[in-house]
């Protein structure tokens, strides 16, 4: 996983840099080093400690929290200009998940001394870090909310339908979620089994809803994914 310094050209058009005097921005990644995660890289492991946080640049990263019972659940997907790693911003001395590159990947990485700095310098970033903690929050209520009351097939459909808003591309098929992603995640999303999750897509793509591949879906009618996942139990 080298690093290496990075072009400020590269990155001026990311919100979290574009406020940022060229001074600022020079200064910012002057303390930062940009990492190549090729697909399968872990940045960080639950537990250890957090001795840096993150930009995602590119590429895409899944956040996975083994529970007390061993059980693996994908908590989030991390993309591009989005901050993550920041255990430290929430008072935690460790990483609460483990977060691995599902396709190749760019970050810039800090060390935690110079997170009051980065915040200093850019506003932006402060907000971002702010709205990524709103999100987490929001997004662990609904996940706990789906789990308590809805049926395993809403689940899956809401867990789709996320993932299109996140890293939705258009294609002749319909709409790719453009990142490698496999049944099995979408198992560790819902709270349910390889098996059921495989019944659950296996029928969806008789019914012309989803296409799938080796780690690729593709949802080919996403109102009538929809229409499932707010259908009443």
């Amino acid at each position: 996983m080298a690093a290496r310094k990075l072009d400020p050209s590269l990155v001026r058009d990311f919100d979290i840099f574009r406020q940022m005097s060229d001074d600022d921005l020079d200064a910012a990644l002057a303390t930062a080093s940009a990492r190549r995660l090729p697909e399968g890289t872990v940045v960080f492991s639950q537990g250890a400690m957090a001795e840096e946080f993150f930009i995602l640049l590119h590429g895409r990263l899944k956040v996975v929290q083994t529970t007390a019972d061993g059980q693996q659940v994908v908590v989030r997907h991390v993309n591009p200009g989005e901050v993550y790693g920041i255990a430290m911003a929430v008072g935690r001395d460790d990483y609460p998940a483990t977060a691995t590159a599902v396709a190749e990947s760019l970050t810039l990485a800090w060390p935690n001394r110079e997170w009051n700095s980065l915040i200093a310098r850019s506003p932006a970033l402060s907000l971002s870090m702010l709205q990524t903690v709103g999100q987490r929050l929001q997004d662990a209520h609904t996940r706990i909310r789906e789990l308590s009351t809805e049926a395993v097939e809403r689940r899956v459909a809401h867990a789709l339908l996320r993932l299109v808003r996140q890293a939705g591309k258009r294609t002749e098929e319909g709409i790719l979620i453009d990142f490698p992603i496999t049944r099995q995640d979408i198992a560790e999303m819902t709270g349910t089994t390889l098996h059921t999750v495989s019944r659950i897509l296996t029928a969806w793509e008789g019914q012309g809803l989803v296409a799938g591949g080796r780690k690729k879906i593709v949802v080919c009618d996403a109102h009538r994914l929809f229409l499932l996942a707010e259908a009443a139990d």
